[in-house]
C-alpha cells in the first residue's frame, strides 16, 4: 500500500529532485504552448481554403474585376489571402495603366511584383508559428531525456547510503526520471503530428496561389493589349 502510494503521480512530480521538476515545467508550459498554437494555426488554414474557395468560386464564374476590386478595397482586412493578393495586383495594374509612356511589359511586370510581394506577405503569415511546432517536436524529447538521465543518476546515487538495495528502494526514484521521458514524448508528438499536416496544408495553398497569380496575370495582358 505504502508503494503504491509513492508511485502515484502527484507523489512522483512532488517529490523529483528540482532539475527533474524544472524539465517538467519546462515541457509543460511548451506542450500548452504547441497546443495554442495548433488550434490557431488550424483555424487560420481553415479559414484562407474557405476564403479561397469562394473567391475562385466567385472570380471564375465571370464576375466584373472592377467589382471584385472595389469590394476588395473596401474590406482588406477581412477578406482571405488570395483576394489580396487579386488586390495588390489589379491596384498596381490600374495605376500603371494611367501612365502612357509605359509598355506592356512594363506594366506586367509591376503588377507581378505586387502579387509576389502580397504573396509572400500572406505566405509568412500562414507559415507563422510553425517553427515553434517543428522545435517543439524535435527537442522535447532530448529535453524529457535529460531529466530522466538526471533523476537516474540521483536514484542511483542514493542508493550508495542503502545497505541492500531493494526494488523499493530505486523503483520511486527511476519512476521520477520516467515521466520526464513520457512528457517529452506528449509535448513533441502532437507538434511533429500538427507541424507535418500545416506544412502539407499551406504548400497546397502556395500553389493554388502562384497558379492564380499566373492566370490571373495572363488576363491582365489580354487586358493591356485591349487598351
Amino acid at each position: 500500500m505504502g508503494l503504491s502510494q509513492d508511485l502515484s503521480m502527484l507523489a512522483l512530480v512532488g517529490n523529483a529532485s528540482v532539475v527533474v521538476q524544472l524539465v517538467m515545467g519546462l515541457l509543460l508550459v511548451a506542450s500548452f504552448m504547441s497546443w495554442w498554437y495548433i488550434f490557431l494555426k488550424l483555424f487560420a488554414i481553415k479559414r484562407a481554403t474557405r476564403l479561397a474557395d469562394a473567391f475562385e468560386t466567385e472570380f471564375w464564374s465571370g464576375a466584373d474585376l472592377n467589382t471584385l476590386y472595389q469590394r476588395a478595397s473596401k474590406d482588406w482586412k477581412n477578406i482571405g489571402e488570395m483576394e489580396r493578393i487579386f488586390e495588390a495586383g489589379f491596384r498596381e495594374f490600374l495605376k500603371l495603366r494611367q501612365q502612357s509612356n509605359l509598355d506592356t511589359a512594363s506594366m506586367m511586370d509591376g503588377a507581378r511584383r505586387a502579387m509576389r510581394a502580397t504573396y509572400q506577405r500572406e505566405m509568412d503569415k500562414l507559415e507563422s508559428n510553425l517553427s515553434f511546432l517543428a522545435t517543439v517536436g524535435s527537442v522535447s524529447p532530448y529535453v524529457g531525456l535529460f531529466g530522466t538521465v538526471w533523476g537516474i543518476m540521483n536514484a542511483f546515487r542514493g542508493l550508495a547510503n542503502v545497505v541492500q538495495a531493494t526494488l523499493a528502494n530505486v523503483a520511486p526514484g527511476i519512476a521520477e526520471a520516467l515521466i520526464a521521458t513520457a512528457m517529452g514524448l506528449f509535448a513533441a508528438i502532437p507538434a511533429v503530428v500538427a507541424y507535418n499536416r500545416y506544412t502539407h496544408d499551406i504548400d497546397r495553398l502556395a500553389n493554388r496561389f502562384e497558379s492564380f497569380m499566373e492566370e490571373f496575370s495572363n488576363i491582365l495582358q489580354r487586358q493591356a493589349f485591349k487598351a
